[in-house]
């Protein structure tokens, strides 16, 4: 959970840097892809 908030505030950080040069600029899907540890163990998107 903490990796997604660290990597949804750098993506917003690049966004407003970058959004002067592209007005139409998105942010896409921020999801898990592969994970280790924790109480579930290993998690993969299949």
């Amino acid at each position: 959970m903490e990796a997604l908030t660290g990597v949804s505030v750098a993506l917003l950080t690049i966004y407003d840097m970058c959004k002067a040069i592209d007005k139409g600029m998105e942010l896409g899907e921020i999801r898990l892809v592969h994970k280790e540890g924790g109480k579930s163990g290993v998690y993969d998107r299949g």
